[in-house]
């Protein structure tokens, strides 16, 4: 038996908390029932982000890979720029590096606070202000549109490690990291994406008004907007201002976010399901304000933190929160103490360490 626990009042501060009955013997705890994660995600009024175990990869030869030389080429040229550019940070005014690290963080939260535990999860709310903010910093990172960005990550989430995962960590590190951007997706990929519900995506104004104005948009705010503004308010040498705010920023926040599909499925300890591959990576979470506690993140998806460590190498849950404060956030759900420790108890490999 299992139920969401709401408060009354829905206050820009309420948070949904998910319980479930449990049997304590001494000090082990067990769940009397397993928890239904479809009922879960019901409540959110969807599905698409919890496992479907019903899924089988196809028999006989893999399709061929198919290089796609545009983004190889691109993405070549842009880490060459990124190696370029580090010669150039010792030639930078003090402005200019924080300039640049404050576009990577405001980049970094349209991506983990928007595309991520916002539009791809639903686990929390957001009013449209914030939706509005969060889109333009999605637009700053430049890593598709919030609309494909979700309808990735779903298809992530509901066929983990197979086929149909678009960047499957079963096929190597580099794949996982890079690789899939530089070939065609995998036909499992292709056809499970197109069968989603992202009515909810479809819906939102904000998002398709992004997807309709993508391209100009990212030129906009992901390129011309930090190189003129250290160029032109404090006059910085317009070379410096292109390739630190903009290439080097972009291309760390690039490998920030494929940090997650590669070594957070590679790398850490399983403490909450040791039947799956997504492991915690705090050294991820420090450079994915948060994202690196996959494990957790892939046993509890719906959970708005992604951990139950709070703030903790978490900046993007103190974000939230302090939008919910503000009253341009709410309904976060959560995961209860006692569901944690007994999943933890059920299927974790025995590594948890509380706190």
């Amino acid at each position: 038996f299992h139920f969401f626990k709401m408060s009354k009042d829905f206050s820009p501060s309420t948070t949904t908390t998910l319980t479930s009955l449990v049997a304590r013997n001494g000090n082990a705890i067990t769940e009397k029932n397993p928890i239904n994660h479809q009922d879960l995600a019901g409540d959110r009024g969807m599905v698409d982000d919890i496992f479907d175990e019903t899924y089988k990869e196809k028999e006989g030869p893999k399709p061929p890979v198919i290089y796609v030389w545009r983004n190889i080429i691109l993405m070549s040229l842009l880490h060459l720029g990124a190696i370029f550019s580090l010669a150039l940070i010792p030639y930078a005014k003090i402005q200019t590096l924080v300039w640049a690290i404050v576009c990577f963080l405001v980049s970094a939260l349209g991506i983990t606070a928007g595309s991520h535990r916002l539009w791809s999860h639903r686990s929390y709310k957001a009013t449209l202000p914030l939706r509005i903010f969060l889109t333009i910093a999605n637009s700053i990172a430049f890593q598709n549109d919030i609309y494909e960005w979700v309808r990735d990550h779903r298809v992530h989430h509901k066929f983990s490690e197979t086929d149909a995962d678009p960047h499957n960590a079963m096929r190597g590190f580099f794949f996982s990291h890079i690789g899939w951007l530089l070939v065609r997706k995998h036909p499992d990929v292709i056809e499970k994406g197109q069968k989603l519900d992202l009515s909810d995506i479809k819906a939102d104004k904000v998002v398709m008004f992004q997807r309709r104005y993508y391209k100009p948009s990212v030129v906009l705010l992901c390129f011309v907007m930090p190189t003129v503004v250290p160029w032109y308010f404090w006059d910085e040498s317009i070379i410096i201002s292109f390739f630190i705010p903009a290439i080097l920023r972009y291309t760390i926040g690039l490998n920030a976010t494929w940090l997650v599909n590669s070594a957070a499925h590679m790398f850490g300890n399983r403490p909450y399901d040791e039947t799956i591959n997504p492991r915690e990576n705090p050294l991820v979470s420090l450079g994915a304000l948060g994202e690196g506690f996959h494990n957790y993140h892939h046993t509890f998806p719906y959970d708005y933190s992604t951990s139950e460590f709070g703030w903790r190498f978490n900046l993007t849950t103190a974000f939230i929160d302090l939008m919910c404060l503000l009253g341009l956030a709410s309904d976060r759900k959560r995961v209860s103490k006692e569901v944690i420790l007994a999943r933890r108890m059920r299927t974790g490999d025995g590594s948890h360490k509380s706190g």
